[in-house]
């Protein structure tokens, strides 16, 4: 997926209510989606690689130098091809 450099948004989980993919005090970038926000939940690439709904009570927004946030987009990318390869192996 393409993704606007500068729109890219990220969070702060503070919480993670059990949820196996997301680790408390860890940054995650969010991808637009009005229908969740609608009903209160972000679209996150969480530790999957994935992009999954979650609550949006389970987050804080955090700003990043712009540097800092392509690089985190950047990571994610990678890991989601990654991912991406090792299920197809499997």
């Amino acid at each position: 997926m393409k993704t606007d450099k500068s729109r890219l948004r990220f969070v702060l989980c503070i919480r993670s209510n059990g949820a196996e993919d997301l680790e408390p005090r860890k940054v995650y970038q969010v991808l637009p989606d009005r229908t969740a926000s609608s009903e209160e939940m972000l679209r996150v690439i969480d530790d999957s690689g994935e992009d999954y709904l979650y609550p949006a009570d389970y987050f804080t927004p955090v700003r990043l130098p712009q540097g800092v946030a392509r690089g985190f987009s950047a990571q994610t990318a990678r890991y989601a091809q990654t991912a991406a390869r090792s299920a197809r192996r499997s």
